[in-house]
């Protein structure tokens, strides 16, 4: 948080009166009518709250660098609800009630506050006295926002974390690449807060244990939408307002391949054929840094490096004749002490430094270590110039770029249209994720493409493809790594992929049963990779393990129709593919303690073994009943066992109405028929739900006590016990055994 000295001198918000009022928003003046605030129903249960200097709300007064800020931000820019505004007048209170519905957003006077309620419950309420403050700090404007948290209030999303996903206790700022901040934060009690601004937001989660939660945000605008609904309601909203993932398509869904750091083709083709020869599912091989092409020395055409592609067209080939996809890093800039360099440097295609040179930033390991100029991707040229040669590598045969540009850039580098400092920090891989992604998907129609990247950013929720780190080779590491997936999902981005190890730590830790239990987990997620070190391949273990490789990638490609249908859902419903406990079941506190266990999208709740052995406890969470998918076993909800799993089991649960559709057992996503994409489906009691799957058209429909289910056809159906099928034509009718 900003220093004490400069909340200090802030200015507490006191006074607020009523101007006007529409069916989609009303207006208040604060300060004497100094400030004027715009509260509007952005959407059902939304709530945007705007705060600014009187006439700096008017849209058609912003610059055009701002509105396109904006837009970068905020997906539908309309508001789509309807605001009932009543006066309160009461002994205790006086203020004005905002309804939607059975949702109420009050604002109080004497002295300002507001709440929350939600069925006529309070879900949450400002700080009485510090609701609102606004002043300068370091010559820029600068608000805080305070709200009360009480013991029930768990806080969740605010991007990645690898330890407890319940944030309170912690300080996050936006713009702090080290952070890993999202700027959606939200309560199982009900409600959410997202701030909208590229400015820096710093985050205090409870941290001074004052039972508060302070934003302090560094813009000339309050500019915040609260959310109201269950936690899953939230991402709906949240993600409808800005912005939803598109489409990855089938072969991203199959098994990855990380080649090992100065690996050559030869070997990693090698690798690759090792693969086949053992029937280990695989379908994208993704080459090591450093960036194997990159612009000329001279000129703005790519250029494969030569030493490690001498025959790009060869090597395409090579690895299509294997059924491969490529795909390769790549950085958004231009060596130092080149020809382009200067070039580009008078032409200002470069982020500039105060003396309006380019900033030369220091090598990375995708630069193989040669300092580098970043380009301004601001600049409609350059995004357009990037995102073109990205294009002709994807034309040529590349699956997907592969590109980490949230660098550190410095106070004081500029972009031509004048961002700087935090917005420049949090603009910067927005913009280079949007330019790839352009590239691979921006001609197709739907959109479908993948971009590898670590970036977080406001709206990265928009990409389905997060990679997730490679943070060791332990057992905290893959509990770490389930972790940081959970955390986003929580945070409103619907796909992290793990790594199954990392080459940059100790390798002595991966023992054959964590390496067989961190393969079960990342099958049960949206997708992984293996890391191509010869210790950490499938082939560096024993028989036994190289077997139960085999058996846990054939379940990974026959649940990629569940999972991609899940990631398809994600465009609807903006729900992750690994979904918290509290995500899912916000009121049942006891399943929130247990927050290893996930639920792989609506039908299945999986508990990874986490340590050695072979024994492992299970919550299932109260008011659903639970069926084991090893023993074919019916458990209530609200209930805790003890299981055992052998290393070919894992502890999942199919949730009771529910069904999973599965495909069959294929090497490689080309081996699937598009036709007939499925293969088995599983049924989880009497079906009362219709099934997340890719691309099929199946509809459940219940009617005097029995099932009717369509789109079914020539499918193995396993009922669950007591149950009976028949099929009539096109429709399978389950109903209950006689």
């Amino acid at each position: 948080m900003p220093p004490k000295s400069d909340l200090e001198h802030l200015t507490q918000i006191d006074t607020i009166e009523f101007l006007a009022s529409k069916s989609t928003c009303a207006d208040f003046s604060m300060e004497g009518g100094t400030l004027h605030l715009q509260v509007e129903a952005a959407a059902p249960g939304v709530y945007r709250l705007r705060c600014g200097p009187q006439g700096s709300l008017d849209p058609d007064k912003l610059s055009p660098r701002k509105r396109a800020h904006a837009e970068m931000l905020i997906a539908r820019q309309e508001a789509v609800g309807e605001l009932a505004v009543s006066s309160i007048a009461e002994s205790a209170r006086q203020g004005w009630r905002l309804e939607q519905g059975d949702t109420v957003l009050e604002l109080q006077l004497s002295p300002f506050q507001f709440s929350v309620y939600r069925g006529g419950a309070c879900l949450m309420s400002s700080r009485a006295g510090g609701t609102l403050a606004h002043g300068q700090a370091g010559g820029q404007a600068l608000w805080q926002l305070c709200i009360d948290l009480d013991g029930d209030d768990a806080l969740h999303g605010g991007g990645e974390t690898g330890g407890e996903l319940d944030r309170r206790g912690t300080r996050l700022v936006s713009d702090d690449p080290a952070c890993r901040a999202l700027p959606l934060v939200w309560s199982t009690k009900g409600w959410g807060l997202y701030v909208n601004t590229l400015a820096r937001i710093e985050h205090d989660l409870d941290s001074e244990r004052d039972d508060g939660y302070r934003i302090a945000v560094h813009d000339a605008l309050l500019d915040a939408y609260l959310f109201v609904g269950e936690p899953s309601e939230i991402l709906n909203q949240y993600t409808a307002l800005t912005g939803r993932a598109g489409q990855p398509g089938l072969w991203p869904m199959g098994v990855w391949l990380d080649q090992a750091a100065g690996q050559s083709l030869a070997d990693t083709l090698g690798a690759v054929r090792e693969f086949r020869a053992n029937e280990w599912g695989l379908d994208v091989v993704r080459l090591a840094p450093p960036a194997v092409c990159g612009f000329q020395s001279d000129k703005p055409a790519f250029e494969w490096d030569a030493a490690r592609v001498p025959d790009p067209r060869a090597m395409f080939a090579a690895f299509q004749d294997l059924n491969v996809q490529v795909a390769a890093p790549f950085f958004p800039g231009v060596p130092s002490g080149t020809e382009l360099f200067t070039e580009w440097e008078d032409r200002g295609w470069l982020l500039i430094n105060d003396d309006g040179e380019a900033h030369v930033f220091p090598g990375t390991e995708v630069t193989g270590g040669k300092p580098f100029g970043l380009l301004d991707l601001t600049n409609k040229d350059v995004f357009k110039l990037w995102s073109e040669r990205q294009r002709q590598l994807v034309d040529e045969g590349l699956g997907a770029p592969a590109c980490d540009a949230q660098f550190d850039i410095p106070d004081g580098i500029t972009a031509r249209g004048g961002e700087t400092g935090a917005v420049l920090r949090s603009i910067y891989p927005l913009l280079a994720r949007q330019a790839l992604f352009d590239a691979v998907a921006g001609h197709k129609t739907p959109q479908e493409g993948v971009i590898c990247s670590t970036d977080l950013f406001p709206t990265a929720q928009r990409f389905a493809w997060q990679d997730g780190a490679c943070g060791g080779n332990g057992w905290p590491a893959m509990e770490r790594s389930l972790r940081t997936a959970l955390s986003l999902g929580d945070s409103g981005v619907p796909v992290q992929t793990h790594a199954l190890g990392s080459a940059k730590h100790p390798l002595d830790e991966m023992t054959p049963e964590l390496y067989v239990r961190w393969l079960a987990m990342s099958v049960f997620s949206a997708n992984f990779r293996f890391q191509g070190h010869p210790q950490l391949l499938p082939s560096a273990f024993d028989a036994q393990t190289r077997e139960l490789v085999r058996h846990w990638l054939q379940w990974r490609y026959r649940l990629v129709p569940y999972v991609l249908g899940i990631i398809e859902d994600a465009v609807r419903s903006g729900l992750p593919v690994q979904r918290s406990m509290a995500l899912c079941f916000p009121g049942d506190t006891l399943a929130q303690a247990w927050d290893t266990q996930y639920m792989l999208g609506p039908a299945l709740l999986v508990a990874p073994v986490l340590k050695p052995g072979k024994e492992v406890q299970v919550y299932l969470p109260k008011g659903e009943a639970w069926w084991d998918l090893n023993t074919g076993w019916r458990y209530e909800g609200g209930t805790t066992w003890t299981v055992q799993a052998d290393l070919d089991t894992l502890p999942i649960f199919g949730r009771e109405g529910h069904m999973l559709c599965l495909g069959p057992t294929v090497q490689h996503s080309g081996e699937f028929n598009s036709a007939r994409i499925l293969d088995e489906v599983w049924m989880f009691g009497m079906p009362e739900h219709s099934p997340v799957v890719m691309r099929n058209k199946i509809r459940v429909m219940q009617m005097q006590g029995s099932s009717y289910i369509k789109g079914l056809e020539g499918l193995r159906i396993l009922p669950s016990e007591g149950l009976e099928v028949k099929r009539r034509g096109a429709e399978v009718r389950i109903s209950r055994a006689r």
